[in-house]
């Protein structure tokens, strides 16, 4: 076998595997942040695993859905449609059997993801009301993971909010970061809105206080810095693990 037939498997398989992994590295985090704090606050139970399953999966299988909605070529997209629906139809399934009281979240989702449909649809999946849309997706998944476990909403209401704060500030700081640098505007709204997060972060609870100061003092600075994209992230990153842990101990 040539050298160059033995190169050449290697890259189609990367060239593949890429064609179902979207370049959306930073929306893991967000994925993971809420569902981790929701089930490490009300404790795991055996559900939780294929809710787990269903969100990773609906969120890739969503990412395709909107790049069908975008292009207007959905057959470009049917192989990642087919695999990506077929692991989250039955895991879903088993999550709404197991907890059917979780089908009271479906008009909401359904909502917002008709606002990133919209968006798919005009080819402005930047917007910034797309992204709340998204964050609102994510942060409302400690709902989810509460009511399967049986525990009132009320006792992790301020894991929620305290979640919604930071990504919401998340998405404006790295706009500043990345697509509207040197927006004037973007960055006084940035910054106005973290201070009103800190603010909110010290009533929820005083010992949030410190980590919703850093990420102030992130949207302050940094934006005047010429960071690369992954700079920017791997920074996210620790904001996102410090904001974890702070959320277990405090609330």
């Amino acid at each position: 076998m040539s050298t160059a037939v033995r190169t050449a498997r290697p890259v189609g398989s990367r060239r593949r595997l890429r064609r179902f992994v979207p370049p959306q590295h930073g929306a893991w985090a967000m994925l993971l942040l809420p569902y981790t704090v929701g089930v490490a606050l009300v404790g795991p139970r055996w559900p939780h695993l294929p809710l787990l399953g269903a969100w990773l999966a609906g969120y890739l299988l969503s990412y395709y859905v909107f790049q069908a909605v975008k292009t207007r070529r959905p057959g470009r997209f049917a192989d990642q449609l087919l695999a990506y629906g077929l692991v989250t139809a039955p895991l879903a399934a088993a999550v709404v059997v197991a907890r059917p009281a979780v089908l009271w979240y479906a008009p909401v989702y359904a909502l917002l993801l008709a606002v990133n449909a919209g968006y798919a649809w005009r080819r402005r999946e930047r917007a910034l009301l797309n992204d709340l849309a998204s964050v609102a997706q994510s942060c409302l998944l400690v709902f989810v993971v509460a009511t399967i476990a049986g525990v009132p909403l009320a006792d992790v209401a301020p894991a929620f909010l305290a979640l919604l704060l930071y990504l919401v500030g998340t998405v404006l700081y790295v706009k500043t970061m990345i697509r509207e640098r040197g927006d004037a505007g973007y960055l006084r709204l940035s910054v106005g809105f973290h201070l009103l997060a800190l603010v909110a972060a010290v009533w929820l609870d005083l010992l949030l206080a410190p980590v919703f100061l850093l990420l102030l003092a992130r949207a302050v600075l940094l934006p005047a810095r010429r960071l690369r994209p992954a700079q920017v992230g791997v920074i996210e990153i620790v904001c996102s693990l410090l904001v974890l842990a702070v959320v277990l101990v405090a609330l």
